[in-house]
Parts: structure tokens; sequence; C-alpha cells
């Protein structure tokens, strides 16, 4: 048997390197999965016959070698996470220093990315994380579930939510109006019980019923409701028990129709972020403390990113889209339109439809000034914070 190194000499240094597998990366071979010693060792093994041969299968098709190195790499990463780390918060340097610690792992300088920040921004976007970043550098947290199924799950709650707060939003209003009414009238008097007492137990009762004519059914239908949502532009107060008929559109109205539609496809994006405008946290992996959270987008990073500095507290924290939602402010507000024909136009809120979840509003800057469109869907335009 051979005789061990000393210790302190450089074969023993060289011996502890070798076992421990972490060496110098820029003298390790990717596509031969090798690791020299020093620079000496790594020039000898760029210029033998088997490292030729592996340079020649690179080149014919690089793409297919950098994609598997990629997907091993996130592969194992995303496994250590969730079997190590689970659903917790943790530093992303933390979870890559244990990947590397295996000696036979896939080396970063051969995928697609060239620092761990963009490896991670990748895993944010493909919603395997979420990300947000700090003063201490980036951190992570695994998304147990699949990001489709979390997407469903958050279209069907944002559905509920928005059903649930158009009834808080008109039992308000219903509330105020009872309030205006008081205080414009006065104080009203309890009305006083008493108990029925019927003089004539004999006494048949009769029902007298009388057809009103249609000049009192109008009285009373807008005495419930103002005569101007009934009666259209131009009409007469009968036009309200007539069935509508179809009017033939002009040339100019198609027109219009077809510009609207050219604009619609060309500015309709996946991505609607926009700084300066208030928006709401509806994700519950930061917390409880944060869930329904309302913020101002600060800044926005690769479209689909974004900084929110919470009202409450001022925190900063980074989400992705797909975490936030529009905020739909008092009738009168300013908004910012954030998709469809009229994205970046700014407008005001005219009316609110609850029924079909969408709202009319009037443009109030360039040369679309005082133009109203009607039917503009909840995602479609936001809240402007009103320090801005």
């Amino acid at each position: 048997m051979g005789k061990k190194a000393e210790v302190g000499t450089p074969k023993y240094i060289a011996n502890k390197m070798k076992a421990k597998g972490l060496q110098k990366l820029r003298w390790y071979c990717q596509m031969c999965s090798k690791q020299c010693r020093d620079e000496n060792g790594f020039k000898c093994h760029t210029m033998s016959e088997s490292h030729q041969r592996q340079l020649l299968l690179f080149a014919d098709n690089s793409k297919k070698y950098m994609d598997e190195f990629s997907y091993e790499l996130s592969r194992e990463f995303v496994q250590i996470l969730r079997r190590q780390f689970g659903t917790k918060r943790v530093a992303a340097n933390r979870v890559y220093q244990e990947y590397i610690a295996d000696r036979n792992h896939v080396h970063m300088n051969s995928t697609r990315w060239v620092t761990l920040t963009g490896f991670v921004k990748w895993l944010g976007k493909t919603g395997k994380c979420i990300i947000d970043e700090t003063e201490k550098g980036w951190y992570i947290t695994y998304v147990e579930k699949d990001p489709d199924q979390i997407a469903k799950e958050e279209r069907k709650n944002k559905k509920i939510k928005m059903d649930k707060d158009d009834e808080e939003r008109t039992l308000e209003f219903i509330e105020k109006q009872v309030k205006h009414a008081q205080e414009v009238g006065g104080e009203t008097s309890e009305p006083m019980y008493t108990e029925f007492v019927r003089e004539n137990e004999e006494e048949k009762l009769a029902l007298d019923i009388k057809l009103e004519s249609k000049s009192k059914v109008m009285m009373m239908v807008s005495s419930m409701t103002p005569l101007n949502k009934l009666v259209k532009p131009g009409g007469s107060s009968d036009d309200v028990f007539k069935k509508p008929k179809d009017r033939k559109r002009t040339a100019m109205e198609e027109l219009m129709e077809q510009e609207e539609k050219r604009k619609e496809k060309n500015n309709r994006k996946d991505y609607w972020l926009t700084e300066g405008i208030v928006v709401k946290v509806m994700t519950k992996s930061l917390g409880e403390e944060y869930y329904k959270a309302k913020g101002v987008i600060r800044e926005v990073k690769d479209r689909y990113c974004a900084i929110v500095k919470l009202l409450e507290g001022g925190k900063k924290i980074k989400l992705d889209q797909e975490h936030l939602e529009t905020v739909i402010p008092a009738i009168g507000k300013l908004v910012k339109i954030v998709n469809g024909a009229y994205r970046r136009e700014t407008a005001t809120l005219l009316n609110i439809d609850e029924r079909n979840y969408c709202a009319d509003l009037e443009i109030q800057c360039g040369v679309l000034k005082g133009r109203k469109i009607k039917g503009i869907e909840y995602e479609d335009f936001c809240k402007i914070d009103d320090q801005e």
C-alpha cells in the first residue's frame, strides 16, 4: 500500500480538495464532467482527444445541451428547496450553497443563466417560487401547487370577491341616502303600534281592484325610478312601453367600430402593471398581514413584476402581477386605463355596472379628451394614487 502524504504538504492539500469536490469553477469541464486541480491540468485536459470530441458534439447542437443542463439545474434546485425548506421563506443563496455541496452538481456557467439573480427571477416568472428582494439579497418561497391551478383558483376567488365588494358598495350607498334623507327631513317620530280590533265580526271583506290608467302608471314608475333612466334621449315617455327597434348603423359608426377593434387588438397585452396606481395584494403566501393590503406601484420590473409600497406601514415588497389586482375608486375619481384600446389614458369614473362587472369612463387628457367609453371591465382600469 502507498504511503499517505504528510499533513501540510501540497500532495496532502490536493487530496483533501479532491475528496471535498469543491474546487475552482474555472478549472471544471461540464461536457466531460471533469474537475481539474490547477491551470496546468485544465490546459492538458482541453488538449485531449476526448475533450475535442465532446466539443464537436456540443457544436452540432449547442441548444440541446444548454437546455438539458438548465433543466437539470432547475430540477435539482427546486427539489432541494421543496425537500429541505418546504414552503418557508428562505434566502436563495442558502439554497444554492446546499445545491453546490454535491460534487456532481451542474455548474451554472453551463446553463442559460449567468448569475443566481437571473435564475431566481426566472423561478418567479414561471411561478415555481414567490420571490422578493431585500437588503440582504433575494428570498424565495416554494409554491406547493401547480401554477396553472393557482391561477385558476385566484381567478375564482377574484370573482367571488368582486361580487362581495359590489354588495357592500350598494349597501353603503343605501345607508348614505337614508342618512341624507333623515338630515334633510329632520327627525321622524317613531310609529305607534296598537292592537288590531275588529268592530263588526260579521262584516265581510271585499277587494275593489281597478286598473289604473296609463298616465297613472307612468307617475308610479317615475316616482320609483328617475324617468331619464327609462326614456332614451330624444324619445317620449311612451317609448318605455314599446319594444326597441334595431337601428341601421351609419358608415361613420362602422368606421369608428373598426378603429376601436384595431386599437383593442394592438393595445391588449398580457401585462398591465403601471407606476402610480393603487393595487391590492391577493396572496396569502407572504402572511395574513399582507393579504388584501393596498399599496402603490413605485417601479415596474420586467413588465410582470412590480415594487409595491404599502399604504399602511410603508414597506416595499416585490410581487408578480398574478398576486395583484386593480382597485376601483369612488365615482368621480381619476383612474388609469391599464389595458385595452385606451391603454395609458387617464380618465374619470362615471358609472359602475355591478351586474356586468364593468364601468363607464371619460378620458381627461390628450387628443381624446372628453370621449366617453362604455363597458370597460374592472381589470382594465385602476385607481390613481391621490398623492401622485
